[in-house]
């Protein structure tokens, strides 16, 4: 019709029904012709579907629109030319932004995709996630070098490796980790993360063999332990050596035989070797000592978990020490959020650890002028329990706070330096951890967390 304006097109088919049917009933009552009756209808039929057809352009529009977007059919365009008026070329233009936008948006996400699935296939970490009935989604060489399983398509093809491994990683919370050893070659350290996708739960299960990492710790931890064996035994042996050899020269060069064939000890003489056996009779001691305290590291006893309130463990605490803290002015108060709060572990062994801490924060507070160490407990970001001890203290120097939790390193001039490494072992077992922070002179804070 070659109509400027969708109004005018339509106002134009409206007056055109009008028209014929007028001009239709008035040649019926002036021939009574049933011919051109006909004639006449079959025109306004043909006007009525006609605008019909031409006023519901804007919804076909719309419709193959929504379709294109809700199937990405993004090859779909739609005229700019539009000869029904400036509204419909405006549409069109919108429709055809819009399906562009559209376009660019996925060509994004697919070229993401890809990113991500090169990414994933080179990384040295084995990757695999599965959804909710087992099935594998994701599995990268990495894990697949790793696991060495056959035709790997369900979580459940891992028990081909290690039942244990599937049960761990069946009962495995999202967000936490477990390690396992399933040979003298392999040693998994396994983390689980969980995510939705098209409305179904997967998890993603991270792998990494961590037997040279841990060799290497090994080896180091015994090269440190010893170095410190070497330094606490020639310290004590040193000297004894020393101290025998000169009691023997004293022997040999003060004691006087007499003309009965007995020895005569002058008094000088004998204060000297009796002053030399107490110092070699201290030093054995302390050694013996540090042996045993040797064997108390070496021999912390498995912790017997069951569930137990922390209110109970504070109160006995606060029992324990009261007596004690009173005499050096010194305030245990008690913080709990929420009041209920219950962790599973050995209760005599985090006793053990919490009175070792507190003891700890009173020779620390010794020319503290605030005199209150706070023991607090609580669930952390992550929705795991903790219990922390603080004090206002003279704090631990940057240089040392990395080696408080090495055995038999202390910062006192008293004290075997085995108290914190027995915690954090204590905690260790627990699969929980024991951290510090301190500000020297200001704040220190030792805390327990129970993963």
């Amino acid at each position: 019709m070659g109509f400027r304006s969708f109004a005018v097109g339509v106002t134009v088919r409206i007056l055109l029904i009008v028209f014929f049917v007028y001009l239709g009933l008035y040649i019926h009552y002036q021939d009574g012709s049933v011919i051109q009756g006909i004639m006449f209808s079959l025109i306004v039929l043909f006007l009525t579907l006609n605008l019909i057809s031409y006023s519901t352009t804007t919804n076909r529009k719309i419709t193959r629109f929504l379709e294109s977007i809700r199937y990405s059919d993004f090859s779909s365009s739609f005229t700019k030319d539009s000869k029904l008026g400036s509204s419909f070329r405006e549409m069109n233009m919108s429709f055809n932004e819009v399906i562009e936008a559209f376009k660019k948006t996925r060509a994004e996400k697919e070229e993401q995709m890809l990113f991500l699935q090169i990414m994933i296939q080179h990384i040295n970490t084995g990757i695999i996630s599965f959804d909710s009935t087992g099935k594998i989604g994701v599995i990268n060489g990495a894990a697949k070098q790793l696991l060495q399983i056959p035709q790997f398509k369900d979580i459940h093809d891992l028990g081909k490796l290690s039942i244990e491994l599937l049960k761990n990683v069946l009962s495995l919370k999202p967000g936490g980790s477990f390690s396992i050893k399933i040979n003298n070659d392999l040693h998994l350290n396994v983390q689980s993360a969980a995510f939705k996708m098209e409305g179904n739960s997967w998890t993603l299960l991270s792998f990494q063999n961590i037997r040279a990492e841990l060799q290497k710790n090994e080896l180091q931890a015994w090269q440190n332990l010893t170095k410190v064996l070497r330094h606490e035994i020639m310290n004590s042996m040193t000297p004894i050596a020393s101290l025998a050899n000169s009691l023997g020269t004293i022997l040999e060069e003060d004691v006087i035989e007499q003309e009965d064939g007995s020895l005569e000890i002058e008094q000088d003489t004998f204060v000297d070797l009796s002053e030399g056996l107490q110092t070699i009779s201290k030093r054995s001691a302390g050694l013996v000592d540090f042996v045993n305290a040797y064997r108390d590291y070496t021999n912390i006893p498995q912790p017997v978990l069951r569930r137990f309130p922390v209110q109970q463990l504070f109160e006995n605490i606060c029992t324990l020490l009261k007596e004690e803290l009173l005499k050096v002015d010194i305030k245990l108060v008690t913080e709990i959020q929420p009041r209920e709060l219950e962790i599973n572990a050995d209760q005599d062994l985090i006793q053990m650890i919490l009175i070792n801490l507190i003891k700890n924060a009173k020779e620390a507070m010794e020319k503290a002028t605030n005199r209150t160490i706070i023991l607090k407990a609580g669930i952390d970001g992550q929705s795991f329990p903790y219990i922390r001890v603080i004090d206002h203290g003279e704090g631990i120097v940057p240089e040392a706070i990395e080696r408080i939790f090495v055995p038999f390193f202390t910062t006192k001039k008293t004290g075997s330096g085995i108290g914190l490494a027995i915690s954090r072992q204590i905690m260790n077992l627990h699969k929980g951890s024991l951290e510090v922070e301190s500000e020297p002179g200001k704040r220190t804070a030792f805390t327990l967390s129970f993963g």
